[in-house]
């Protein structure tokens, strides 16, 4: 009878989850969730593992969780650019799209194993740039381009084409488009 308690608890739990998560436009953290709730950073890991099993997706950001909502109503430009550049390089690349209007989405790349390997990103400004490379610095890990020799590719968000086609040009003068 215990075990079937916890067994409820656990789906009014997830359930919570996907209320909350659907309740918010903006990443919200494992560990705000678990405050919440009043359980585990772990417990909320393992319970948004069990949501995307079941078909929600789910999407992991640095900043923390957000559920992939439908896009059609999103009347922004999308599209993909190849970008090559050393570590270094990676926050005045950054920089570059957003001051011209992008929202960073993403990063891809092209795993000789593994395939395509996405890290969702969705910096929109300065600030969230700052916060991503202080997050790398201090978790003193890679960045995925690392594993692909530099070459990766990003999702941009903006308003219009031209904007799109502003950014992927200042990125090509700064020596940062994959050029083959």
């Amino acid at each position: 009878m215990m075990e079937r308690r916890a067994a409820m608890k656990a789906t009014d739990r997830r359930k919570t989850i996907i209320q909350i998560l659907t309740n918010t436009h903006i990443p919200i953290s494992a560990t705000t969730i678990a405050n919440q709730l009043k359980v585990s950073r772990q417990i909320i890991v393992g319970d948004v593992a069990l949501l995307r099993a079941a078909g929600y997706e789910i999407n992991a950001t640095p900043k923390g969780y957000l559920l992939n909502e439908n896009t059609s109503n999103d009347t922004r430009f999308s599209g993909k650019i190849a970008c090559h550049h050393a570590p270094e390089n990676t926050k005045k690349e950054l920089y570059l799209i957003v001051d011209h209007g992008g929202e960073i989405v993403d990063v891809i790349i092209e795993h000789p194993i593994y395939g395509e390997l996405v890290g969702r990103l969705n910096l929109t400004s300065r600030y969230d740039v700052d916060e991503f490379m202080e997050k790398v610095t201090e978790s003193h890990v890679e960045l995925l381009s690392s594993l692909t020799e530099g070459v990766h590719l990003h999702t941009i968000a903006c308003k219009d084409k031209n904007t799109f086609k502003q950014i992927k040009k200042s990125l090509t003068e700064a020596g940062f488009c994959y050029q083959n």
